[in-house]
């Protein structure tokens, strides 16, 4: 009986004896319980629209404003806009609400509930929607926006060119005389060559910047600067600007 116990301790202290000489395993391979999984953040809130904001075309040579309110209309929440978009976009008479769809669009809506126009947001605080025969029209926060680009009408009148050293070489009147899809000009004698031979016969804003064109078909371009001078542009070796007289 004793050898057999003798027996029995030693088989199993032999066996227990390469389990307690392994290696423990290194500290980057140990096995560890996956994260118990966070619950989610809470979904960021959807912009607001309630208050007041710019309604354009592309070019911003018309503008008006447009308000959203939080009560509800007809059909989604009520909207307003000022009397001048009625002028410049006369569709908007048909809009009398406004929702945000689950997709973020901005809808705008008749009294049927069919969306006139649809805005998707392209860059912060700013929407477009296409529309048929106006292009794309915009919504922004008015906010973040600088003065709207001179009209036609603001710009019509009698301007002088000038070279950078202050020198006036010419007059020009720029009249309010549909040409086509411009408005002609007139030269004022006496005019410098420079600007005779360039011969300006019509003239239209585009982009904010005064566009002078030839009847060949040449143009120059000029941009406001702070100064509220009209610099050309690009500018050449020798520098020109409209400045209104």
């Amino acid at each position: 009986m004793i050898r057999a116990a003798l027996s029995a301790l030693a088989l199993s202290v032999a066996f227990a004896a390469p389990l307690a000489a392994q290696a423990p395993v290194p500290p980057d391979e140990v096995v560890t319980e996956p994260p118990i999984p966070q619950q989610g953040e809470p979904a960021p809130e959807r912009r607001t629209m309630v208050g007041s904001w710019e309604f354009s075309n592309a070019d911003r040579e018309k503008t008006c404003t447009v308000t959203f309110r939080n009560d509800a209309s007809k059909v989604g929440k009520r909207i307003e806009f000022d009397p001048a978009c009625a002028a410049l976009f006369p569709f908007v008479r048909d809009i009398i609400g406004w929702q945000q769809a689950e997709n973020d669009f901005l809808r705008l809506l008749d009294g049927q509930g069919h969306s006139v126009l649809e805005f998707s947001e392209v860059e912060n605080g700013m929407f477009e929607a296409p529309r048929a025969g106006e292009g794309i029209l915009f919504i922004q926060n008015a906010s973040s926006l600088g003065p709207a680009p001179k009209t036609a009408e603001q710009i019509a009148g009698e301007w002088s060119i000038v070279r950078r050293t202050g020198r006036a070489i010419c007059t020009l009147t720029l009249t309010s005389t549909a040409a086509g899809d411009d408005f002609a000009v007139r030269v004022q004698q006496p005019c410098d060559a420079v600007v005779t031979r360039f011969a300006p016969a019509t003239w239209q804003m585009d982009r904010g910047e005064i566009v002078l064109r030839s009847a060949a078909g040449q143009s120059w371009r000029f941009e406001e600067a702070e100064d509220a001078r009209w610099h050309r542009i690009p500018e050449t070796a020798n520098p020109m600007l409209m400045v209104r007289k």
